[in-house]
């Protein structure tokens, strides 16, 4: 009987957690901040409490943290452990560890997955910590501790750690100061870091764009000596990248920064040649097509990637087209060809996947059959999968001049009307477009 009331008492003995000292000079008390429990995820809630009752250190980190500051809504909560990624498996059934460079684990809640990660450390480099030639970080997986972990993060703004246990923030960083101040600060030298990491400068535009905050002098000013070395990142990663700068919410401000630090240059290099030019009004379609993201995005709109690649492309692809026309190629396979030329070209730099450079040829393509409405046609392209995104696509080529404003108002009236009134507008279109002459077939000579 002894012995079964010491295995109970065992069972619910609470283990003992490793507690950090922490100076009190880097703690910021409930009452003197705003983060609250209730705006943070149920499940972040969960995963750090069953961290903390096994016995691990667990913190909401990062961008959460810092939008919870601003009295925003986070897009996800991420938590920071002492707590190895095996360990972290082993205590979650629904956990799978990814990442290369540096592991962590996901833990999955149906559509919302909270990443974990363990705190990194400071060691010297060896076969956990490797850089390439070009002193960036390929293989990062060195632990530590909780404020070696504050001080290996990006920028200060996203070096803030809310402790559930007391609803205290951790600052070792002055992160609360920039995020009142509303600066884009990095953590140690800007050269090292931005070396080991070249994603970093695009980072620091996206949340300055985003947030609306600046970037500190000292951050900003090494960008225009470091801003090559992003094309020695990977074209995908960098998609990814483009992806979420584009879509932040604030494409407009994050796109001029892409200038001014001249790295557009290095990611969009076709388009960057025809940013100036007299002939395509490049920039007036990419500040309309951005305008029109950023409202989608304000008002909870899908956004896709390959619309935005479309039109970053879409005068370089005509530019194309042109050339080859006048190396005596045909048009419809100056066409075909100038597509594959244009996006494997965009390759080289930002890697778009497969599944949204059919979707481009085919917005491209549209722009070719638009204008074709006779018969049957137009019932036909209306029905087509990418009429829509074709359709915007057209209204926008119209608005700075490249294509007909009588065209793009007759196809929005055309999906508005009935179906008879349909009929009309493709009858009175048929007597005013001039029916092209029949080729005359030439009779064979006699034999």
């Amino acid at each position: 009987m002894i012995t079964i009331i010491r295995f109970i008492k065992k069972l619910l003995k609470k283990p003992v957690v490793n507690k950090p000292v922490i100076n009190a000079k880097y703690i910021i008390q409930r009452k003197d901040h705003k983060v609250s429990k209730t705006d943070i995820s149920d499940n972040a809630i969960k995963v750090l409490n069953k961290l903390n009752n096994a016995g691990f250190q667990a913190y909401l980190v990062g961008g959460s943290v810092r939008d919870l500051m601003l009295q925003k809504a986070p897009k996800d909560f991420d938590i920071a452990t002492n707590a190895t990624p095996t360990q972290i498996r082993n205590l979650f059934r629904n956990a799978r560890i990814i990442g290369r460079r540096f592991k962590l684990a996901h833990i999955i809640y149906h559509r919302e997955i909270i990443e974990v990660a363990t705190f990194r450390g400071h060691e010297d480099a060896d076969e956990n910590h490797k850089t390439n030639d070009k002193g960036m970080l390929i293989r990062d997986n060195v632990y530590g501790t909780l404020e070696e972990d504050a001080w290996r993060r990006d920028f200060t703004i996203n070096s803030l750690y809310y402790n559930i246990q007391d609803s205290s923030i951790i600052d070792f960083t002055g992160g609360v100061s920039d995020v009142t101040q509303k600066h884009i600060r990095i953590i140690g030298q800007p050269d090292t870091r931005y070396q080991e990491d070249p994603v970093r400068m695009l980072r620091a535009i996206r949340f300055s764009a985003k947030l609306n905050f600046d970037i500190s002098p000292e951050t900003a000013n090494p960008i225009y000596e470091w801003n090559t070395l992003i094309t020695h990142i990977s074209g995908s990663r960098l998609f990814d990248e483009m992806t979420k700068l584009y879509q932040c919410g604030a494409a407009i401000k994050a796109h001029q920064l892409l200038v001014d630090f001249d790295l557009f240059k290095h990611l969009f290099a076709q388009t960057h040649l025809l940013l100036d030019s007299k002939k395509y009004p490049m920039k007036a379609f990419l500040t309309i097509a951005l305008e029109n993201t950023d409202k989608r995005i304000s008002e909870d709109k899908p956004v896709t990637p390959a619309f935005l690649f479309a039109v970053f492309l879409w005068f370089p692809f005509l530019a194309k087209v042109e050339s080859l026309k006048n190396q005596g190629v045909d048009p419809l396979p100056a066409i075909d060809q100038a597509m594959s030329f244009v996006i494997k070209e965009q390759n080289n730099a930002v890697t778009i996947p497969k599944r949204y450079t059919q979707a481009i040829r085919e917005i491209w393509m549209m722009q070719y059959r638009l204008p074709k409405r006779l018969g049957q046609r137009s019932y036909y392209l209306l029905q087509h999968p990418r009429f829509r995104a074709a359709y915007d696509f057209l209204v926008m080529r119209a608005l700075v001049g490249d294509e007909s404003v009588a065209l793009a108002d007759w196809w929005t009236t055309f999906q508005a009307v009935e179906d008879s009134k349909k009929e009309d507008m493709i009858a009175a279109l048929a007597t005013s477009i001039p029916e092209k002459p029949k080729r005359r077939r030439q009779s064979l000579p006699p034999k």
